[in-house]
């Protein structure tokens, strides 16, 4: 008996999941591809009908993204729970990048896609583009245009359609910071029941009577970064399986046909993400260079000026392959100048604090 007990624990997430050699970033690297692919239908006016197909496409990857946040930032405070550390942490991790990709977008790859593209620039561009990246500094995103640009595409008016998502994500980091300092994530109870609130959102805003974009998203990021939290949470009680891995999948794609498919997929799609990142073993996953979040927030900008050029005529296998060619040096670039040099400071704010 005692063996077999044994053998269960080697088992689980937790014995298989190493925090210094796992898959997780190349896992998080595919989800921000999945992203560039999804896009590249709508901005090239090819949008797929509504549909469990459309379903999957448009929101799989992102709330992957969350839910891999979640096992992290919930880890992230569990193991160190000093709220300047985490606080810090945080704001280092997703401020200097974010702010370098406003500056970028404003006054480089904007600029230069109107200028390729033949295009007039507008009264008040350059003024603007400084409106731009000062009304954004906050996260929450209230200009997506320069000057009313980008015009001719699809999407108008949006440089870049995919960092308003960032503004939630801090949230959810808040609230770990929170119920952590106050002591309630020590308690067992209490991501479940956070999660099961999540749950009755998303059955509220997709299901029910509540009409209001900020409940919806709120209960959409927060079941996905909860759910990754619950697998961080129970990780010494969940069996780490490809097959398993295999059957969540199953039900994430059934889930597809129900109005909002996380209400019952959020929980099998979180254990795939992680269970996938703690199964790749081989060294050639283990990312040491995390660019996934450079792709993410510079594939939008480069696709829509992509467009501008006439780009979208080639195709969407073209496009979608030429989009990661020409966002993978931005994605490092971002990640050698910026990220990593933040990092740095992260780990000396954490020694201050410790």
């Amino acid at each position: 008996m005692t063996v077999r007990v044994a053998e269960r624990s080697t088992m689980t997430i937790a014995a298989r999941f190493d925090p210094r050699a796992n898959g997780l970033n190349a896992v998080r690297l595919l989800l921000a591809s999945g992203v560039i692919i999804w896009h590249a239908f709508p901005l090239t006016g090819q949008d797929i009908p509504d549909g469990p197909l459309r379903q999957l496409l448009a929101f799989i990857w992102v709330d992957g993204f969350f839910a891999a946040s979640g096992f992290l930032i919930v880890s992230s405070w569990m193991r160190r729970p000093n709220w300047w550390a985490f606080l810090s942490a945080r704001l280092l991790r997703i401020l200097p990048a974010f702010y370098t990709c406003l500056i970028v977008t404003a006054f480089a790859i904007a600029p230069l896609a109107i200028w390729l593209s033949n295009s007039v620039f507008p009264p008040g561009f350059w003024a603007d583009g400084v409106g731009y990246v000062l009304k954004n500094s906050s996260l929450r995103i209230f200009q997506y245009d320069i000057a009313g640009t980008p015009l001719g595409v699809p999407d108008e008016g949006v440089w870049n359609g995919s960092i308003w998502t960032l503004w939630w994500e801090f949230l959810c980091y808040l609230g770990v910071l929170l119920l952590g300092v106050t002591g309630l994530l020590k308690r067992t109870w209490v991501l479940p029941v956070v999660f099961a609130l999540c749950v009755i959102g998303v059955l509220s805003t997709s299901y029910g009577p509540i009409d209001n974009f900020y409940v919806y998203a709120a209960a959409r990021f927060g079941i996905m970064f909860i759910a990754g939290g619950l697998i961080f949470r129970f990780r010494d009680r969940i069996r780490a399986s490809w097959i398993l891995v295999a059957l969540a999948m199953v039900v994430v794609v059934a889930s597809a046909w129900l109005p909002d498919y996380r209400v019952v997929a959020a929980l099998p799609l979180a254990y795939a993400v992680i269970t996938t990142g703690a199964l790749l073993r081989q060294r050639i996953f283990w990312l040491r260079n995390d660019v996934s979040y450079g792709i993410y927030v510079y594939a939008f900008p480069i696709q829509q000026t992509l467009v501008l050029l006439g780009a979208a005529v080639w195709g969407i296998p073209a496009f979608i392959l030429l989009s990661i060619v020409l966002t993978i040096p931005f994605a490092v670039a971002s990640w050698v100048f910026v990220e990593r040099p933040a990092l740095r400071l992260r780990k000396r704010a954490q020694g201050v604090a410790a």
